[in-house]
Formats: structure tokens, C-alpha cells, sequence
């Protein structure tokens, strides 16, 4: 059993996976490195090839070459921990309370129009990705905190739509240092995400704690607008408030008016 798991993670990720070795960058390495050794390997060919053994055999690989090879491939390993990670193991799912609504690739954009008063902060994440994972328990907590009708907290799974990831701009490759991403909506519109993304779509390593989030988004600040939003709007739906409605005037009868004449 501890063998099969490893193994059904990474038959369910296959696709994930093949998303982004697929990408040039990789095409091209894993090329060069197969014909590295390709060439290094074909009788014929190698025959030609410089060699520092000392049997002058230079269809095998010398010590300087195997020591290159090892140190690259612990490198690769080193830079890949994490994808190697997600593959074997996850942290369990958050299953606690929250206020937090989450979206689909059709919904996101009309909710985030949809009152110009509401401020959003929507966590963009990937089910796949421990770090997201780890940070539900933290973003369910604040949304408990600061929760309100003028402030509120979505959540959309961009593994899943494709789409909203390109329109918004968080890559999901699982290398990608973007997951999770806070961004924050007012009036629709974005007014700053963490982590940043520099020039180079590279992104800047940030800590996603509590304390982090509450000084970066000024939550306690924003809370407190909200909180008067919400008084407004109950004020304003309130029936106190309300101008009186005139009561309606009987209409007179032409006789009386008639008769109120005489009189006179």
C-alpha cells in the first residue's frame, strides 16, 4: 500500500504534469540530453570523441563526465522537491467553518462587478499544491474575523479553470512560487496581489501568516469601512427612515361647496 500511493498521486497529476513539461524549455533540454548520450553511446560515432580514461575506451563515460552527471541531477532533484512532494503526500484538507464564496470560471467576474462598494480579496489556488493546502486553515480563520457585507472573501480553483488563470495572470505551473495568490478587488478592479510578480513573471517570495496578510492588506482599516458600509445600508433600508407617507385627502363634492357659499 505505501507503494501504490505514490503511484495513483502521480497517475492523477500525469496530465498536470505533461502540461508543463511540454513547454519548449524542457523539450529542448530533455533533447540535448538524450543526444548527449546518444552520441556518446553509438559505436561509430563515439569512436571519435575525446576521452580521459585510461584505457582510452571513448564509448564510456569518463570520471569527469560522471561527476557532472551526478551533480546535475542533485540539483535537479533539489530544485524540484516540491513537485517530488506533491507527487507522494499532501497535508490534510481544511474541512472547518469559513466565509468564503467560491467561484467558477463564470461567476468570478459578475460577482467582483457586481456592488462597486464591496471589496473582494480572492485567494487564487490549486487543489494539487500543498502550499495551498497549508494556507486554507489561515485564510478560513480571517474570513471569520473580517467578514462583513462591504468586505468579502472568494476563493476560485484555477487548476481547474484554466481560463481565470491567463485572465488573471497567476500561473499555475507546480513549480511556480504564485501559489497561492491573494488578490485584492475594489470596485472590481485589482489593487495589489501577493506575492508581487516582478519584470520577468518571476514571483516574489512572501509569507503567507496571518499577521503578513493583516499589515499588507490593512484588513483592520478596511474592516472598519466596511463595518460603516453595512451600518448605511441598514440605515437606509431601515422603515424609520423613510419619509412619511401624506395621507390622501378625501376629494370634496361639488354640492357642499356650492352650499358653503350660500351660507356665506
Amino acid at each position: 500500500m505505501a507503494l501504490l500511493t505514490p503511484l495513483f498521486a502521480f497517475l492523477y497529476h500525469l496530465p498536470q504534469v505533461y502540461k508543463w513539461l511540454l513547454k519548449p524549455y524542457y523539450v529542448a533540454s530533455l533533447f540535448m540530453s538524450v543526444a548527449f548520450l546518444a552520441v556518446r553511446k553509438t559505436p561509430g560515432i563515439c569512436d571519435h570523441l575525446a576521452s580521459q580514461r585510461e584505457d582510452g575506451n571513448s564509448c564510456d563515460f569518463d570520471w569527469r563526465e560522471v561527476e557532472i552527471l551526478m551533480f546535475l541531477s542533485a540539483i535537479v532533484m533539489m530544485k524540484n522537491r516540491r513537485a517530488m512532494f506533491l507527487m507522494t503526500c499532501k497535508p490534510p484538507l481544511y474541512m472547518g467553518p469559513e466565509y468564503i464564496k467560491y467561484f467558477s470560471d463564470k461567476t468570478i467576474d459578475d460577482e467582483l462587478n457586481k456592488d462597486s462598494r464591496v471589496t473582494w480579496i480572492v485567494e487564487f489556488f490549486a487543489n494539487w499544491s500543498p502550499e495551498c493546502q497549508s494556507f486554507a486553515s489561515v485564510y478560513a480563520d480571517l474570513s471569520l474575523k473580517y467578514n462583513c457585507s462591504g468586505l468579502k472573501f472568494g476563493k476560485v480553483d484555477i487548476g481547474r479553470y484554466g481560463e481565470v488563470s491567463k485572465r488573471y495572470k497567476v500561473s499555475t505551473s507546480p513549480l511556480s512560487k504564485q501559489l497561492p495568490s491573494l488578490v485584492l478587488f475594489q470596485g472590481g478592479k485589482e489593487v495589489m496581489r501577493r506575492p508581487q510578480v516582478d519584470k520577468k513573471g518571476r514571483a516574489v517570495s512572501w509569507s503567507f501568516t496571518e499577521e503578513n496578510i493583516i499589515r499588507e492588506f490593512n484588513l483592520n482599516e478596511l474592516y472598519q469601512k466596511s463595518k460603516k458600509l453595512s451600518r448605511n445600508k441598514a440605515e437606509k433600508l431601515s422603515p424609520s427612515q423613510f419619509p412619511p407617507v401624506p395621507e390622501e385627502e378625501e376629494p370634496e363634492q361639488p354640492g357642499a361647496d356650492a352650499e358653503s357659499k350660500k351660507d356665506k
